[in-house]
C-alpha cells in the first residue's frame, strides 16, 4: 500500500480506529475514518458509561466525544466521517441491513483502494459493524479488505481465534498481514499516543487498568471472500 492510495478505516465507536489502527493512520496522511455509532439517542438519557466518562447525559456525551474524535484524527492527519447510528448503550441498535446500506454509500463515495474493518471481537457493536461491513462488501465492487484486531477486546483469551473460526465457517479466508504500512517508528508511536490522549473522556472511563491494555502492537488480517473468489469477483489483494 503506497502513501497516495486512499485508505478508509471503519470504526464502530469514536475511538476504536485510533486505538486499533493509530500507527497505520499516522503513516497515511489524509486517510478517512468512518465512525458508525456517532449519533445521540432520539431522547436524552443517562448511561453508566457516559457517567463514568464524566458526562451528565447522552446529548452532552456525544457532542463532546465527536469533538474529541475530530481532534484525535487531526493529530494523525486523518479526516472523520460520522454516521448517525446509535450504539448499544442507547438501546437503539440499527438493523444490519441499514448499516450495510449506509456503509455501501460511504465506500462508493470515498472509492478507497483499501478498506480496513473491525474483526468484530466480543462487543456487540463491534460484531454488528464487522458483519455489516462484510455484507456490504459482498454487494459492491470491492477494494482490498483487511480486518484489524479490536483493541482492547483482543486481549481476551481465545477471542481472536474464535472469531477467525466463525469467519472461516462463513466462507472468509483470513491471512495474517504483518505491516499493512503501519510503521512502528518513534515518531508514529508518539503521534498515536497523542491521538489516544485526545479521547480524554474515554480514558477516564477506562480507568488505570483499562488504559494499560490500550497500548499494544497493531495486528491485521487480510480477508478474502471465498464466494467472490469462486465466481463473483475477487476482493483485490495487491494494495500493499
Amino acid at each position: 500500500m503506497t502513501l497516495h492510495e486512499r485508505l478508509l478505516v471503519i470504526s464502530p465507536h469514536l475511538d476504536d480506529a485510533v486505538l486499533s489502527c493509530g500507527l497505520l493512520l499516522a503513516g497515511r496522511p489524509a486517510a478517512l475514518v468512518c465512525t458508525v455509532f456517532a449519533g445521540a439517542p432520539s431522547n436524552n438519557m443517562t448511561t453508566d458509561w457516559d457517567q463514568a466518562s464524566g458526562f451528565p447525559d447522552a446529548f452532552t456525551a456525544m457532542s463532546a466525544r465527536k469533538t474529541e474524535d475530530v481532534h484525535a484524527l487531526a493529530l494523525l492527519g486523518a479526516h472523520p466521517i460520522h454516521l448517525p447510528f446509535r450504539d448499544a448503550q442507547y438501546h437503539q441498535s440499527p438493523p444490519l441491513d441499514s448499516l450495510a446500506a449506509a456503509l455501501a454509500q460511504t465506500v462508493t463515495k470515498v472509492d478507497p483502494v483499501t478498506v480496513v474493518i473491525p474483526l468484530g471481537l466480543f462487543h456487540s457493536d463491534h460484531k454488528l459493524v464487522a458483519d455489516a461491513c462484510l455484507a456490504m462488501l459482498r454487494g459492491i465492487p470491492a477494494p482490498s479488505v483487511y480486518a484489524y484486531e479490536d483493541v482492547p477486546y483482543r486481549r481476551i483469551p481465545g477471542v481472536v481465534q474464535s472469531r477467525l473460526g466463525e469467519l472461516a465457517r462463513r466462507g472468509y479466508a483470513a491471512t495474517p498481514e504483518e505491516n499493512l504500512g503501519a510503521q512502528a517508528d518513534a515518531r508514529h508511536r508518539q503521534m498515536k499516543q497523542a491521538a489516544i490522549g485526545a479521547y480524554e473522556s474515554q480514558l477516564r472511563a477506562f480507568g488505570p487498568d483499562g488504559r494499560a491494555g490500550l497500548v499494544a502492537p497493531e495486528r491485521y488480517w487480510q480477508l478474502r471472500d471465498k464466494e467472490r473468489t469462486a465466481g463473483m469477483g475477487e476482493w483485490r489483494s495487491n494494495a500493499i
